[in-house]
């Protein structure tokens, strides 16, 4: 009896997130810098994907990211974000375009992290606004991206543990073949989400 009543104690005492459980950075903290690619021609599928320019994450993974960056703005950095919040509908419309799991999560088998609100694309600039060498640009699949990749300026390793290390800090892991993609550590307890991006509330 003791032991159903554990069960059941711990059953009902999980945490869960609400659907609508997203903030818009912008609004969180104004520290970032923002390149969102996909609200623009200028990514890997070649055409615009989002209808605008939004930065939406889950509020606890929000909250550890703006913490990372008050970590780097000690540092003379600032993070640049790529990419945030993906609604399900633009994974389907991007898998479309490109099938294959290489550059893309298949949004009919567990979906993107992106999907969830847990996982940023980003990079650093400096404080001032200047670029820092991450040694390829955002979504460039090749050898060169992957972060186990010793064959690369000793500036260009030195900017991507400086990244890498400040990431973890704050919750967030890095994938092996994309420097800039991290999803946050509780990425798969949150559900997918297909909310719309608010773009009728776009600045």
């Amino acid at each position: 009896m003791k032991n159903i009543i554990l069960f059941l104690s711990l059953f009902f005492t999980l945490p869960t997130t609400q659907e609508n459980d997203l903030v818009d950075l912008e609004k969180l903290s104004d520290g970032f810098s923002y390149d969102i690619r996909y609200a623009t021609s200028h990514n890997f599928l070649g055409q615009k994907i989002y209808e605008c320019s939004k930065c939406l994450l889950r509020t606890e993974v929000a909250e550890a990211l703006t913490k990372a960056n008050m970590y780097f703005y000690d540092l003379g950095y600032k993070i640049r974000l790529y990419d945030c919040y993906r609604p399900l509908d633009v994974q389907k419309k991007m898998w479309e375009i490109m099938p294959r799991a290489t550059y893309l999560a298949n949004p009919y088998e567990r979906g993107s992290v992106h999907n969830r609100g847990a996982a940023v694309d980003l990079t650093l600039e400096t404080v001032e606004g200047c670029f820092v060498d991450m040694g390829t640009d955002f979504d460039h699949f090749s050898r060169a991206s992957h972060i186990d990749n010793r064959d690369l300026p000793e500036e260009v390793l030195k900017n991507r543990k400086i990244l890498q290390d400040g990431m973890r800090k704050f919750g967030f892991s890095p994938i092996r073949t994309e420097w800039w993609h991290f999803n946050y550590h509780k990425n798969y307890n949150y559900n997918l989400l297909n909310l719309p991006l608010p773009c009728n509330k776009q600045k």
